[in-house]
């Protein structure tokens, strides 16, 4: 009696796990998602860092946004040129010309440079900085806090405060624009990685004002933009910006800047 009762039970539990694997079989096949086989060959080309620098909220977004014809081939800043040749043969298409970018920070404005209106003492991140008097400690209010919000947003470890100002290691930075997002004064922005001169500045105040508060400030005085013979150099509220695609590299501006906002 008790051999028959343990095969009853033994059958009727068989057959519950037959039940449940036939529709879940079953189920799967009815809801199975088809994959497009170019978004997984692309997928697996990219770096899967997922740092959101092509615009897409990771690899497999920009994957299936590729496959779909809806991004570049070439649109992942941390793989480059030779991930934009491999995933455009995967597409069947030309890759075209792609430019390096790497992070800059427009800001020279270190401890020894710039002057303090007082001593600071408190939480050390940069977006917290809104909240302090004259937006932080330094007397240049445009300039580079150096409490590290970039630094810490960065998943190369391509950005450091050196002597209290952002600089970036060109040759780790993959241009995914982390840094920019997070930064409150909107100090770093992208160039070429093989861009000859550039301005280290972002003040917006009057000559006169950008003296007082830093030694290497951008004061609008337009002998950069004079001497330029490449017509390179534009001057908008009392700071220069350098075309990079009409710059040649000749020098000038930075031989003319009597400030050595240039570098």
């Amino acid at each position: 009696m008790e051999m028959t009762g343990i095969l009853i039970a033994t059958a009727i539990v068989g057959g519950v796990g037959l039940f449940v694997g036939l529709f879940l079989g079953a189920a799967a096949i009815k809801f199975k998602v088809e994959v497009d086989e170019k978004e997984e060959a692309v997928l697996g080309v990219l770096p899967g860092n997922n740092c959101g620098g092509c615009g897409y909220a990771g690899c497999s977004n920009l994957a299936a946004a590729i496959a779909k014809g809806e991004a570049p081939v070439n649109a992942c800043p941390v793989g480059g040129e030779k991930v934009g040749q491999m995933i455009a043969q995967i597409m069947g298409v030309e890759a075209g010309k792609s430019v390096r970018q790497v992070a800059f920070v427009q800001c020279q404005g270190d401890c020894d440079r710039t002057k303090r209106d007082y001593a600071y003492s408190g939480i050390e991140d940069c977006k917290m900085m809104s909240f302090v008097p004259g937006g932080g400690e330094k007397a240049c209010s445009y300039g580079c806090l150096g409490y590290g919000s970039c630094v810490k947003a960065c998943p190369f470890d391509a950005i450091h405060i050196v002597n209290g100002v952002a600089v970036v290691d060109k040759e780790t930075c993959k241009a995914c624009g982390k840094c920019i997002a997070v930064c409150p004064k909107n100090l770093i922005t992208l160039i070429p990685y093989d861009a000859k001169h550039a301005v280290a500045c972002s003040n917006r105040d009057k000559g006169p004002v950008t003296m007082k508060a830093c030694e290497v400030g951008c004061i609008g005085c337009q002998l950069c933009k004079k001497n330029c013979p490449a017509d390179a150099i534009v001057i908008d509220q009392f700071n220069a910006t350098i075309d990079q695609e009409k710059c040649t590299g000749c020098g000038t501006c930075k031989e003319k800047c009597p400030k050595k906002a240039i570098v």
